[in-house]
């Protein structure tokens, strides 16, 4: 099965972050034109000049809380580019304020942090969804990408805020899924991923002893994946890159878990 995404435009949020970053590379060597969306001006510098080489890129300074900015940066795309054709929400991920320390519980949670990363995860992938499938509607064709996690299956100790907010990102993609497809065109598929558990710059502390040995939290993980492994960032790609083609054509609404094994697997 080939699957050929060349000459689409796409726009990754959170692109200068590890995962989006990961994704856009696979995107660009696959000869797709992507607009990677990033906050931060040094990474989202970064992530641009590193791709340059390999395909078509652009970059665009861009809050995904923020509408103006996100409807200034799709204007922007449509004539650059002339169209929107996918996207990727891959802005958000977990706070330290909004993770809570093994000695303590809910009711020492910081509000003002819950807050922080329920926005963050849950307004910062529906936001560029209502801005970039707007023009999706408009031309009747593309496909929507989010990122859940393994907190939409069973609760994870620690991340109430993080949980909270993928679940409403699982819920959404569904209800948008749903929308598209009766009031605009079969042919615009909203989906997303759930990672199992993958070490990044996030995670690493409460994942990895400062000795590099596993901490009790991955042992722990780890005792519930089959594959008795860790993710790859690079192992999201290739469903990446089959949920934006159409191979992928009746494929809507879908929550699809890429961990191992850890959601099917009752540790029995």
């Amino acid at each position: 099965m080939k699957i050929d995404l060349s000459d689409k435009v796409a726009v990754v949020t959170g692109g200068g972050g590890v995962l989006g970053g990961s994704i856009a590379k696979s995107l660009v060597e696959n000869g797709v034109k992507v607009a990677i969306l990033d906050i931060v001006p040094e990474a989202l510098e970064k992530r641009v000049n590193e791709l340059k080489p390999l395909g078509r890129v652009t970059g665009i300074c861009c809050n995904v809380l923020d509408m103006p900015e996100l409807e200034a940066a799709r204007e922007e795309l449509l004539t650059l580019w002339n169209g929107v054709d996918i996207l990727i929400n891959a802005a958000g991920g977990n706070l330290p304020g909004a993770t809570l320390a093994e000695d303590q519980n809910v009711f020492d949670m910081k509000v003002e942090d819950f807050n922080r990363v329920t926005e963050l995860n849950l307004n910062g992938t529906v936001y560029p969804c209502l801005v970039f499938g707007k023009a999706m509607a408009q031309k009747g064709e593309g496909s929507i990408i989010n990122l859940a996690s393994m907190a939409c299956y069973s609760a994870i100790t620690r991340v109430p805020g993080y949980s909270v907010a993928k679940n409403g990102v699982s819920i959404f993609t569904q209800w948008l899924a749903m929308e598209m497809a009766l009031k605009f065109s079969e042919r615009i598929r909203v989906n997303a991923l759930a990672p199992g558990f993958f070490i990044g710059n996030q995670n690493r502390a409460v994942l990895i002893n400062p000795d590099g040995t596993y901490t009790e939290r991955s042992r722990k993980i780890l005792a519930r994946t089959p594959m008795k492994r860790f993710g790859d960032i690079s192992e999201l790609n290739g469903l990446v890159h089959f949920l934006c083609s159409e191979q992928a054509s009746f494929i809507t609404g879908a929550i699809i878990p890429v961990d191992g094994g850890f959601s099917s697997f009752s540790g029995v």
